[in-house]
């Protein structure tokens, strides 16, 4: 079994505007994670989909809406991360609103704990928006290179 010693970077945001399919989007994005190292102790991908209710023009929520959605993003990302800073099970890559929808990406050490946070919340329907959530093991990153990469330079 090989240790590694890891070094949380401190958070350091991008905000990225794009169009996709002629609709206007906006994309925060942790930086830092571009030159973390080593990746590899956080190989899973959690991307978390959330659904909006009340939007105003090219899907985009409301003001109402965000007072909505904005606090429960809070909440699941203090309990992705976890109890303890220096050894979160999670690192916030990105925030993504577009077309009615908010994406929350994480990459994970422990998907296990996550999983259960998440079913649990389903089935008791603690939820504040209907939301559809994917764990997958990225052990390259690959599904990381859009957010690290956005506004097209790559992130240093």
């Amino acid at each position: 079994m090989v240790d590694y010693h890891v070094i949380i970077p401190t958070e350091r945001y991008r905000v990225v505007t794009f169009k996709q399919e002629n609709l206007p989007g906006v994309a925060v994005i942790n930086e830092s994670l571009a030159a973390f190292e080593p990746k590899i102790v956080f190989a899973w991908h959690l991307s978390l989909m959330l659904q909006f209710v009340e939007l105003i023009e090219n899907g985009m929520p409301s003001k109402k809406e965000r007072e909505i959605v904005d606090p429960f993003g809070d909440a699941l990302d203090a309990v992705f991360k976890g109890d303890n800073p220096d050894k979160p099970n999670a690192l916030f890559l990105a925030r993504i609103t577009w077309n009615k929808t908010r994406e929350l990406v994480y990459r994970v050490f422990d998907p296990e704990t996550i999983n259960q946070y998440l079913v649990q919340m389903i089935d008791d329907n603690t939820h504040a928006r209907p939301f559809d959530y994917r764990i997958d093991h990225d052990l390259e990153w690959k599904k990381a290179q859009w957010h690290l990469t956005a506004g097209n330079k790559p992130v240093q």
